[in-house]
């Protein structure tokens, strides 16, 4: 009981169970970049060449000497005589001079010579040898030159970056067609109580389905690990315990929901005591929801003990599970996604505390500053649709007492 009085502020909870943890060193494994979306990189990948290889245009028209346009307008065009088409997929076999040009199109290789290209619709044929040009271009004017885009050996993408559709693009434009990605860390995920039972039964009456081993799995999966369900266990030390430390060995991380707050029937902190050193480092987060929440290190893995209502869990699981998961990853740092929105109500908080709000965001049509408003959706930490019905979570700061409706706030998406 003593420990749970003694609340630590989320971010300081956060740091103290970072901190306990080793510097990370994740296995690594080839995969084919077609099925790495949402991987993280294990190592830099190098550009081997340049991107590209070859000087190219951007759009249709005539490559030319950008210095043989200049002055050229409507009334005074430049005439340019025709000297080819450049073969797309190929190189040209000519080069140009001053006062020629040729035809080519949108990702066609420009001929020796060449230093810009002048858009088509600028452009009409005066004789079928002959086009007139309506338009003056800068020198390098809707070209793409040799190394534009990457020169060879710079570092394209760095190690522990997430990868996206646009990395999985660059990787192929570059002919990296395979690449070493951190493995999937494993979570295990561990369920306790006696009213809890598998969401396929019918509960009788004081009987509870499992939610929280479902949404923290797909909480786990979407930030990157594997999550490993143990099932659901009684309230019982001994069997409690056996299945804690079967999980940590098999796993980097464990997660045990329920079982975290001061009721004597609820023993996860003294599980976690006994799983490894240093054990339990807080228990109770100055947060709501999820105040009761438990974050320990038993030899070098987290274990996590989580609140048995719904929305604490998954709320903590967004505080304190992914930022590990990260950590295991040895993923960059990046920036939540976040909007501005207004508030819509007032909405109290206790002053010291940090309140976390599901929030619905609706466009605000009247006002072109901000597109979005914020209307909090009240209910009970245990009402999982308060939460389904969330497009993201408000924060408000220890140090406020609350805020007023109208002002702009930050949502964090989930």
């Amino acid at each position: 009981m003593p420990e749970f009085l003694t609340l630590l502020p989320p971010d300081q909870a956060r740091d103290e169970l970072l901190a306990h943890l080793p510097p990370p060193n994740p296995a690594s494994e080839s995969v084919a970049v077609i099925h790495a979306l949402g991987r993280f990189t294990a190592a830099d990948a190098i550009a081997p060449h340049p991107l590209p290889d070859f000087p190219r245009t951007t759009v249709d028209g005539y490559a030319l000497l950008a210095k043989d346009t200049f002055g050229a307008t409507d009334s005074l065009p430049a005439y340019l005589h025709l000297v080819g088409e450049v073969p797309m997929g190929d190189s040209p076999v000519f080069e140009l001079n001053t006062g020629q040009c040729a035809l080519i199109h949108t990702g066609g290789m420009l001929p020796g010579g060449a230093d810009a290209v002048v858009m088509i619709e600028y452009t009409q044929s005066a004789h079928a040898d002959e086009i007139e040009i309506f338009k003056s271009v800068a020198d390098g004017e809707n070209v793409i030159r040799i190394g534009e885009d990457v020169s060879q050996g710079q570092l394209v993408i760095p190690k522990g970056t997430q990868i996206r559709p646009a990395e999985i693009g660059g990787l192929m434009a570059l002919g990296i067609t395979s690449i070493d990605v951190v493995r999937k860390p494993r979570v295990g995920l561990i369920s306790t109580g006696d009213e809890v039972i598998d969401p396929a039964q019918s509960p009788r009456p004081g009987q509870v389905r499992d939610i929280n081993s479902y949404t923290l799995a797909a909480l786990v999966e979407k930030c990157g690990g594997v999550a490993v369900r143990y099932g659901i266990f009684s309230d019982q030390f001994t069997v409690l315990k056996d299945a804690a430390a079967q999980a940590l060995s098999e796993c980097d991380l464990v997660i045990i929901t329920a079982g975290s707050s001061a009721s004597t029937r609820d023993m996860t902190a003294d599980v976690i005591r006994q799983l490894g050193e240093p054990g339990v480092l807080v228990h109770g987060i100055n947060t709501r929801p999820g105040k009761p929440t438990i974050l320990g290190v038993c030899d070098g893995k987290a274990v996590i003990g989580l609140p048995g209502n719904p929305v604490s869990a998954l709320v903590n699981g967004y505080l304190f599970v992914v930022p590990v998961i990260e950590k295991l990853l040895n993923a960059l740092p990046k920036p939540r996604a976040s909007v501005q929105a207004r508030l819509t109500v007032n909405l109290p908080s206790q002053a010291g505390r940090e309140d976390w709000w599901p929030v619905k965001l609706i466009v605000d049509r009247r006002s072109p500053a901000f597109n979005f408003e914020a209307e909090p959706i009240f209910g009970k930490s245990n009402l999982i649709f308060t939460l389904a019905a969330a497009d993201g979570l408000l924060r408000i700061d220890p140090d406020a007492t609350g805020l007023s409706a109208g002002e702009i706030v930050e949502v964090v998406l989930i």
